[in-house]
């Protein structure tokens, strides 16, 4: 981290029952200063292992566990694989677009998403409110990439853009659409940093004994933060 980021001020959550091993208990390191909240400041942030919720800057820090991984892409070395060139192909289809706001029926879109997929997890049962402070803020630049089939809604991908790279923040789509949409809103976020020409898509955590996360392991060259330092 650079000598302007390393006096920081973090403050420690309490340990509670963690989201994704849910037989762990888990805490947060949250940064306190708010000169931080800039776009320039939250690259180099998600260059050693933070991420956002809201507003908020966060960074796993649990007692007794060190599975999460903050993982990215590499997208000036990206090699598509075959099965995701299928997708590629399964999706020309589809059409995406970009936008600085989401589409007016994007509610429906999340509640059928999160009822479908995520009805155990802490963000059932939806609620608009709650999912807009979890995914906006007002110093960082957030775009929205819709899929479309024909001018139906099927997806959502919430999209950090910085100077030298994008995170990918979250995704919701259409549960019955027969591909793979978190593979597919990755590649069409791999397609537009590579015509932004950035560096960097950061794709949050890899946790390995997570199976719903282990399709970000498959994307190349990815590279995951071990003991601050990225390795791929």
């Amino acid at each position: 981290m650079s000598s302007d980021l390393q006096q920081i001020r973090i403050g420690l959550t309490d340990n509670h029952a963690c989201s994704y091993l849910p037989h762990l208990q888990e805490r947060v390191a949250v940064t306190l200063d708010e000169h931080m909240h800039t776009s320039e400041n939250y690259e180099v942030l998600l260059a050693n292992g933070f991420r956002r919720s809201g507003a908020t800057i966060y960074k796993p820090h649990c007692d007794y566990c060190s599975a999460c991984q903050a993982i990215r892409i590499s997208i000036p070395e990206v090699k598509f694989s075959k099965s995701q060139r299928r997708v590629l192909n399964k999706a020309k289809i589809f059409r995406w677009e970009l936008k600085d706001t989401m589409d007016d029926n994007w509610f429906d879109l999340y509640s059928r998403y999160i009822t479908a997929r995520h009805r155990s997890g802490t963000m059932y049962p939806p609620k608009e409110e709650e999912f807009l402070q979890f995914s906006q803020n007002e110093w960082l630049t957030t775009k929205f990439m819709h899929i479309y089939d024909e001018n139906k809604l099927i997806g959502i991908a919430v999209t950090d853009v910085m100077a030298h790279s994008t995170s990918a923040f979250y995704t919701f789509f259409d549960p019955d659409i027969d591909i793979s949409m978190g593979t597919l809103s990755v590649l069409i976020q791999i397609q537009h940093a590579q015509k932004e020409h950035k560096q960097w898509l950061y794709l949050g955590y890899q946790i390995d004994e997570c199976p719903a996360m282990n399709y970000k392991v498959r994307f190349q060259r990815h590279q995951r933060l071990v003991n601050q330092r990225w390795q791929g």
